[in-house]
């Protein structure tokens, strides 16, 4: 069918083979909207055998033929009755509207944040162990869930239509970030990050003309990260514990000496344990984070403290190596074992994959290049982070030199003269 008045329209029932079958084929409308295709199935399966290409229909006169084509000639009769309407209502017509209304979509409706955030996420939950990993659709489900406070906090609603976001939006949702939620800087970009993922995707689709991130700049500051130097390693380590606060130096050791972040520890297995090229054991295991592969040699003090452990009745029944509670009870007892060892910083479980880093390897010699890998590091770059806080130390420690080594003064000169 097809009009000449300014706008062109086209229909055409075409069967489109399949690689899995030669001999069936999907029957699919194509629709031409003033030069522009579009096409979609309309569901109905046919023997190629039995199309013919010139009547654009089955051949024969069976009960099944007659059927098939009666829904061809309503399929077609349906998609002509929109056209129709689109033009006595002076509408833009596209193909893609055109099936979208035949389909029964509204297309009026707004497209909303937070569901095409959901709609992401199932997506990317898809692909989780094959492109992505859990822990990185966990940190996305927990964005869903800072934006959904944001808007009930901020509007009093449940979505927002994403033809609303703008650069003030994303300031106020950084701002409540840091003020309601008390995330620090680097934790809040991280949110912002992830929103900026879901509405650069919106505007490659067209569903958003303009791009609210195009002022808007991601920013990430240097962290003061925290770590024990040798002598308190040796304090903590030899420190006379019972009880719970025993178990607790232990898990916290045993990440200083493998660099291994909670969640790996927490899940840590024997089968995650092997006989590396060099004959001793080692721990070869994929990061919970980053989904990516970890292999650490194990050094005499971790050795000592599975060793510690092996035979555990109720480790024995879950399966893991060491008896880990969860992670904010873990960093509540290390606040209390900083003050039993007389440390003097602020531990978090955190800490000891940083003492690991520095401390423990690259102070001693190990390249960096090693330490990335050991540290499951997809980047060098991240690696490097560690590499400052060796330089700060070496820069504290000169300042005492330095004081030493003080030249005279001029004045100081002629009073001695």
């Amino acid at each position: 069918m097809t009009t000449n008045t300014r706008r062109t329209f086209n229909q055409i029932f075409y069967p489109k083979k399949s690689k899995a079958t030669l001999s069936y084929a999907l029957m699919y409308l194509r629709l031409t909207v003033n030069g522009e295709r579009s096409e979609f199935t309309i569901n109905r399966e046919i023997e190629l055998k039995d199309w013919n290409d010139q009547s654009r229909r089955m051949n024969g006169k069976t009960p099944k033929a007659k059927e098939f084509n009666s829904y061809l000639d309503a399929v077609e009769f349906r998609i002509y009755e929109i056209y129709k309407e689109l033009v006595a209502n002076g509408e833009q017509i596209t193909g893609d509207i055109i099936k979208a209304k035949f389909h029964g979509v509204d297309i009026d409706k707004p497209r909303m944040l937070l569901e095409i955030f959901e709609e992401h996420n199932k997506q990317f939950g898809e692909l989780v162990g094959k492109d992505f990993s859990k822990g990185s659709l966990k940190r996305f489900k927990v964005v869903v869930k800072a934006l959904e406070e944001f808007l009930q906090w901020k509007f009093q609603i449940t979505d927002i239509s994403i033809k609303k976001l703008n650069f003030e939006f994303i300031n106020d949702f950084e701002f409540y970030l840091k003020s309601v939620r008390n995330c620090s800087h680097n934790t809040v970009m991280g949110y912002v990050k992830k929103l900026k993922k879901i509405v650069r995707q919106c505007v490659a689709k067209d569903w958003l003309d303009k791009d609210p991130f195009m002022a808007y700049k991601v920013t990430l500051r240097e962290t003061h990260r925290t770590v024990l130097n040798e002598e308190e390693l040796k304090i903590m380590s030899e420190k006379t514990l019972i009880g719970r606060m025993d178990q607790i130096r232990d898990i916290f050791l045993f990440s200083c000496y493998t660099g291994l972040a909670y969640s790996d520890v927490e899940k840590l297995t024997a089968a995650e344990i092997s006989t590396g090229i060099d004959g001793e054991k080692w721990i070869m295991t994929t990061r919970t984070k980053t989904d990516t592969a970890t292999r650490v040699p194990l050094l005499p003090p971790s050795l000592a403290i599975l060793a510690k452990y092996e035979g555990r009745p109720d480790l024995l029944y879950s399966g893991r190596l060491l008896p880990v509670v969860s992670n904010q009870r873990m960093n509540g007892y290390l606040k209390e074992l900083a003050d039993q060892c007389g440390i003097q910083k602020l531990l978090t479980f955190h800490c000891a994959r940083h003492t690991f880093a520095t401390t423990v390897t690259l102070t001693n010699g190990v390249p960096i290049e090693t330490v990335g890998k050991m540290l499951g590091h997809k980047s060098l770059r991240t690696t490097q982070q560690y590499a400052k806080i060796l330089d700060r130390k070496v820069s504290d420690d000169m300042l005492k030199l330095r004081s030493k080594f003080q030249l005279p003064s001029n004045s100081e000169k002629a009073k001695e003269s």
